[in-house]
């Protein structure tokens, strides 16, 4: 923590003065900075764990590092330097230029704050930069709950035209079901469907051992979605950030909540579009005010026969087969209570089902692959070809690099089936149905 923070406020002042001394044009002061800027993001590198903050600062390293490396060539030839970078440093972010240039990744909002400059700097590591890359038809089932996330995340930006007067997007939408559903497989699909800005955190971005900082967060957020217009706010496993209030709660869960409540219930205004997209397997556990705050809640339920079929086909691939469109029907059919996360599991290890049977096999045969190199297939020794060999043998003899494992067959399914359970209790689902039943719709 310590090692982390001193790294990154160094690099924050470093920037503000190299920011500061480029728009003034003071050409070797603000190289002598941005040096020394990127000595402490590389060194805050070293401390950070988190993938998606290692990748904001890498970003911003690249960025300076290339405005440094302009400025020092200026300096040789006696041109004039570009305009400086906008001041988006992700992980760490510098005061804003007076200039007003763009802010990026949670930048500042030039009130000279700085822990306030920090605190959206930190946010802005959750704003999702690449699309996860999920459409709509990737989606297996869950018709309801596309619709209702097409209205509110794709109609209001394609045809604004259509919510005038009365008619509003909606502002709030939970996803509720059993782990393993899908929840945060539709909120990919929204990441990637939606032309808006899309933040994804969950309650350990919001919450802070500082007095008074995790109130002051979830305020940042909702201001930094506004000013990012239209956005879409993804808070998964929302249940750890706004349980039900009893009597045991700390004086700073209750805050963060009321925080919570209070940003929700002016979420939009005529000047900007955010939705918050909660997703939670523990319905019950929420504050029935936050509850409350959400428009739509979207049961996700277990798959149904035909949706199990198409995820085992989405899971297995390109991966060679030979199984026939009857073969993933009788698996659907074959795996009544499976979420998809069930069915993911079972084909991971269906996945390594050649790869056992070739570490088993004690013949094998040659095949021709397309490019005309031998490949050595495990088989039977009764097979036309087999010749009596191991996978130890053959790369003693120099040819692992031509082994390949069979094609996957359905008897992999069968015998992998035989030990797969589901991991979704029938008291789970009672559970769900019966919050449906009082507050929320199938999806």
């Amino acid at each position: 923590m310590s090692g982390l923070n001193n790294f990154k406020d160094r690099a924050i002042e470093y920037v503000k003065q190299a920011v500061a001394e480029d728009n003034a044009g003071n050409w070797q002061p603000a190289l002598d900075h941005y040096k020394q800027s990127l000595e402490c993001f590389i060194l805050a590198l070293k401390y950070e764990k988190n993938p998606r903050s290692k990748d904001a600062i890498t970003a911003k390293v690249r960025e300076y590092m290339t405005r440094a490396e302009e400025i020092k060539k200026m300096l040789a030839t006696g041109q004039t330097a570009a305009q400086p970078p906008a001041n988006g440093v992700g992980a760490a972010q510098q005061a804003k230029p007076k200039d007003g240039g763009g802010g990026g990744g949670g930048g500042s909002d030039g009130t000279g704050d700085p822990d306030r400059d920090k605190m959206r700097a930190n946010l802005g590591n959750a704003i999702l930069e690449e699309r996860p890359n999920v459409k709509w038809d990737d989606v297996a089932g869950l018709e309801g709950a596309k619709d209702a996330l097409k209205e509110a995340v794709i109609l209001p930006v394609k045809f604004p035209q259509f919510f005038t007067g009365k008619r509003k997007p909606w502002s709030g939408i939970l996803l509720y079901g059993p782990p393993g559903t899908g929840k945060s497989y539709l909120a990919k699909a929204v990441a990637t469907e939606a032309e808006s800005t899309f933040f994804s955190v969950s309650s350990s971005d919001l919450v802070s051992k500082w007095l008074g900082e995790s109130e002051k967060l979830v305020s940042n957020l909702f201001s930094l979605a506004r000013e990012k217009s239209p956005s879409i706010v993804f808070i998964d496993e929302i249940d750890a950030l706004c349980s039900s209030r009893g009597e045991g709660e700390s004086e700073a869960a209750r805050r963060i909540k009321t925080e919570f409540l209070v940003q929700m219930q002016g979420v939009n205004t005529h000047e900007a579009r955010v939705l918050v997209l909660g997703a939670t397997n523990i319905p019950y556990g929420l504050d029935q005010a936050v509850r409350r705050r959400f428009d739509k809640r979207i049961y996700i339920p277990l798959p149904e026969a035909p949706a199990r079929s198409h995820m085992f086909k989405v899971h297995l691939g390109d991966t060679p087969h030979s199984l026939t469109p009857a073969d993933f029907d009788e698996l659907g059919r074959r795996t009544p209570g499976f979420s998809g996360s069930d069915v993911n599991v079972a084909v991971k290890d269906v996945l390594m089902e050649p790869v056992r049977k070739t570490q088993e096999a004690t013949h094998f045969k040659i095949e021709m692959a397309p490019d005309g190199t031998k490949q050595y297939i495990p088989c039977s020794p009764g097979d036309k070809g087999a010749f009596e060999a191991t996978l130890i043998t053959l790369a003693e003899r120099g040819l692992a690099a031509g082994v390949q494992p069979p094609k996957i067959c359905m008897r992999d399914f069968e015998k992998v089936l035989l030990r797969a359970r589901p991991t979704v209790s029938a008291t789970d689902l009672v559970t769900h149905t019966n919050f449906t039943k009082e507050f929320g719709e199938e999806g």
